[in-house]
């Protein structure tokens, strides 16, 4: 028996146990329920036709590119003004899509459809040329011609009889049946084998699929299936153990529309990042990643497969370029993923490759191709939207658990936090301030009034922030369920009744967020937490959850969606159903409060959740490993968009030693959401409660946290501008040197910081590896100089920190108000710096002026100037202690 198996033990233990509840017994039911409903209204699989597009016959040109058909299918090619790519197979268009911040952007008309040799077609614009192959193999290229991405063809497997697709030409050749004949093997080129996708090392786990009624059978999605039940040999995934075979994207997910199958291939030394929040990362190593949403269960750390925040974003960079890709498709799916080989000077480069496999949609994706991560991630915002910017408070320290009693322990905490002299932002209620658990609710008894203990709280610069889940208790005399059963707002099944599922409060039904109207009547019911006095609210159990006994923890599959007017099911709307919660909250706190910004985190969510705020770790578990899960999961949700995220401190569950808890408060102190919580049934996280040694150095963390504020507010502004992240990898300015690309245990907070956190326990000095520049210690000034790698103490009292040189970086005076640290630059042209300050404007919606100052040393002296002219106008103190050669006087500021 290995730990895996212990787990696993563990885990049916617990379940048995909880059988035995009254809460036990109504997740049994509630299973049972799901798996009839998906069994009446999932057919299952019945045979299925494989498809692959065919010969190219033809094109017609569009606005920024045009359609290529081809005898079994389409391709609409477009370039937009900003350089972004998109590919729809067919017919499919940009929209509708959850994604995308409003219309889709608009062509490039001067790019131009044009024939290529060998019988394809190219689409060439400025800033990136795409070229489509007679057989619909697609290549995206920079302008100098060099391949960052190669599409082989796509394979789809309908069922039998469908209709022709959307878009197809008119060429000759019947669709080949899967797995039969040479028109099966001639779509991707390979036959049954797929190249490049062997089995690799070890990769997360994934979670399988339950057995049952509508559960496709093991393997029956692979290529060269004829029909349901079907299965190959050989057809093991990368991550797999040896022997084992891909249990395939989940149950239920059958009958309806074409499975597709995308191959793809990048250069041999590409690594592959994003995905949404994963805890084996940042760098997303060999092995199968699931894209579906999914509460965990208890808690997790590195290994465990999907989480709550899954998306089809991924970040590829390679030393030719770097491009992302977005697949707009919200179904269940994996992608599977292989780093490339290089041949050691042979000329055999093995290229890396992805596959990504849908159990239905639209096969659609966006490319945006930049020479470096800030412009790529430029791009992305421009198309998905700006993230929200959180009011300044929330930039503080928030502390939260579940299994706060009564106001009166609310009020010893946060005395506690004030009698040590300990900064405290806000603090959060979880679900037992509820009655009953119920949402929109508060209990009276041990709440006896919370407006005032709200106010009472602000007078000493304290917020109270509320949970919020979706799923409302169906029961007579419940306001919130009799109001949404009035006006129709719930889920329902594919025979119009109710989905009732089992959650914290007992029995519940889940609002539809994928219906306008009922998104504007859940934002109206903010209007009770605002009322109650709380700031902000966090999402939680917003996959959506309903505990089972067996099978998914979440609806059926069946259950039936708005989707914007279009209908669908759950199989559709199970991903972007915590981003439409997130869009009801964030517009009905718009609505409620239009003169300040809304502070709004969510568990769950997928591209776009920016918009409307950030996310955090979800229960991650108490450890030294679920401490580098936090760091991962922080990294991969900003590659993926979503810069505003931390971790639960300490772990969601378990005691944390002293240590572990002071090494994660440390880290948690240079993360945009820095909270500590923990389950009901955890260890306190009061950092009083360690000791007086792991409370002396604690402190010390949040005093520098609150010096760093201006810091932290400028790199939100700077977030909503360009999209690049507070929490950036160590290679973000130089995506070309190998050895920063691998490296996973530091991190750039902005462009002027490196933090390099203690991960492991009993270290007290640590390796850092340090990109191109000269770099500062922040505690004792020394200089050191990159590229390359340094040996740094890492005492308990704190962890290495590093300042570039010439950053300038504003944070708190110590008499008030804001002043500029500039670390001494190098000298030289190319020795200069720069730094930016976001102007505070207060908590409202007037956007701040960013000033931008530019630091050199010229003649001895240090200067600090002000981009466009005018006076610098904040006090100025020049740290870092320069090397012997240039003797660092006192600052001159012009």
């Amino acid at each position: 028996m290995d730990a895996r198996d212990l787990v696993r033990s563990e885990k049916l233990v617990r379940s048995v146990r909880v059988l035995c509840t009254a809460q036990g017994l109504r997740s049994l039911r509630s299973a049972w329920r799901r798996r009839r409903s998906d069994a009446a209204a999932l057919p299952r699989r019945g045979t299925e036709l494989a498809r692959v597009p065919g010969a190219v016959q033809g094109a017609d040109p569009e606005p920024g590119g045009g359609v290529v058909r081809f005898a079994r299918s389409s391709l609409r090619v477009r370039v937009t003004t900003g350089g972004a790519v998109f590919c729809g197979w067919d017919g499919a268009e940009p929209e509708p899509s959850y994604a995308l911040d409003g219309p889709c952007p608009e062509a490039d008309e001067r790019a131009e459809l044009e024939p290529d040799t060998g019988g394809g077609w190219r689409v060439v614009s400025e800033r990136v040329t795409v070229m489509v192959g007679r057989t619909g193999t697609v290549e995206v290229r920079t302008p100098g011609g060099v391949v960052l991405r190669r599409d082989l063809p796509p394979r789809w497997w309908e069922p039998a009889g469908a209709r022709e697709p959307a878009g197809a030409g008119t060429g000759p050749g019947p669709r080949a049946k899967s797995g039969s004949g040479a028109g099966a093997r001639s779509g991707l080129g390979m036959g049954l084998a797929e190249p490049g996708l062997g089995v690799g090392s070890a990769g997360p786990r994934l979670a399988g699929p339950e057995a049952g009624p509508g559960a496709p059978e093991p393997d029956s999605s692979e290529p060269g299936s004829t029909e349901s039940g079907s299965s190959e040999p050989g057809s093991s995934e990368p991550g797999a153990e040896p022997g084992t075979v891909d249990p395939g994207p989940g149950p239920g997910l059958v009958g309806e529309g074409a499975r597709w199958l995308q191959l793809s291939e990048v250069a041999a030394d590409a690594r592959f990042f994003g995905l949404g929040g994963r805890a084996s990362g940042p760098r997303l190593r060999d092995g199968v990643y699931r894209l579906w949403n999914t509460d965990p269960g208890g808690s997790f750390e590195p290994g465990d497969d999907p989480l709550y925040l899954t998306m089809p974003v991924q970040l590829v960079v390679a030393d030719a370029g770097t491009h992302l890709v977005f697949h707009d498709n919200s179904w269940d799916g994996t992608v599977t993923l292989r780093e490339g080989e290089e041949g050691a000077g042979s000329g055999h480069d093995r290229p890396g490759s992805c596959r990504t496999r849908m159990e239905g949609g639209p096969l659609r994706y966006w490319v945006i191709v930049g020479t470096t991560p800030a412009r790529v991630l430029n791009g992305w915002t421009a198309l998905t939207g700006a993230p929200a910017v959180p009011p300044r408070w929330a930039l503080g320290h928030h502390h939260a658990r579940w299994g706060f009693h009564d106001a009166e322990e609310v009020r010893r905490v946060v005395a506690g936090y004030r009698e040590r002299d300990l900064p405290l932002s806000a603090l959060h209620l979880d679900i037992d301030h509820l009655i009953g658990h119920r949402v929109f609710t508060v209990d009276g008894t041990r709440f006896p009034d919370l407006p005032g203990l709200a106010a009472e709280l602000l007078e000493d610069g304290v917020r109270l922030v509320s949970i919020v889940d979706p799923a409302v208790k169906a029961e007579p005399g419940n306001a919130v369920y009799e109001s949404g059963a009035a006006d129709d707002v719930f889920v329902r099944d594919a025979r119009g009744r109710e989905v009732r599922g089992v959650v914290w409060a007992g029995e519940s039904v889940f609002p539809d967020f994928t219906d306008p109207r009922v998104r504007k009547w859940w934002g109206g019911l903010y209007a009770e937490r605002l009322a109650q006095g709380f700031s902000g609210v966090w999402h939680d159990m917003n996959e959506p959850v309903s505990f089972a006994a067996f099978g998914e923890t979440t609806l059926p599959r069946s259950a039936r969606h708005a989707l914007e007017g279009r209908g669908g099911d759950h199989r559709e709307a199970h991903n972007v159903y915590g981003l439409a919660m997130a869009r009801a909250g964030y517009e009905g706190l718009c609505e409620l409060r239009p003169d300040e910004r809304p502070f709004l985190f969510s568990r769950s969510g997928w591209a776009g959740l920016q918009r409307y705020g950030g996310s955090w770790s979800g229960d991650v578990a108490t450890g030294w490993a679920g401490l580098r899960a936090s760091l991962s999961l922080v990294i991969g949700l900003g590659l993926s968009g979503v810069p505003y995220s931390g971790p639960d401190i300490g772990g969601f569950t378990g005691s944390p030693s002293p240590e572990l808890y002071l090494r994660w408060f440390q880290l948690g102190a240079y993360l945009p959401l820095f909270r500590t919580h923990s389950a009901i049934s955890a260890g306190r996280r009061e950092p009083w409660e360690f000791g007086s040694r792991v409370l002396e150095h604690a402190a010390a963390a949040l005093r520098e946290r609150q010096r760093l504020l201006p810091y932290f507010t400028t790199l939100a502004q700077l977030a909503a501008r360009t999209g690049a992240p507070y929490v950036r990898p160590v290679w973000w300015r130089t995506p070309k040197d190998r050895a920063l690309r691998d490296c996973e245990d530091a991190f750039l907070l902005g462009d002027a910081l490196l933090v390099a956190p203690v991960l492991e326990e009993g270290a007290r000095r640590r390796p850092v590896r340090l990109p191109r520049g000269r770099w500062y210690d922040t505690v004792t000034g020394r200089a050191y100089r990159g590229p390359g790698q340094v040996v740094l103490d890492a005492p308990l009292s704190g962890i290495p920190v590093l300042a570039r040189a010439g950053s300038v970086v504003p944070v708190a005076a110590p008499g008030g108000g804001v002043e500029l640290e500039v670390w001494t630059p190098c000298a030289g042209r190319k020795g200069a710096g720069a730094g930016s300050l976001a102007v505070d404007t207060g908590d409202g919606w007037e956007k701040p002026e960013l000033l931008r100052f530019t630091t050199r040393l010229r003649d001895g002296e240090v200067t600090i100037e002000r981009e466009g002219g005018g006076e610098v106008g904040y006090p100025i103190r020049v740290r870092g202690e320069a090397p012997p050669s240039e003797d660092r006087p006192g600052p001159r500021a012009s």
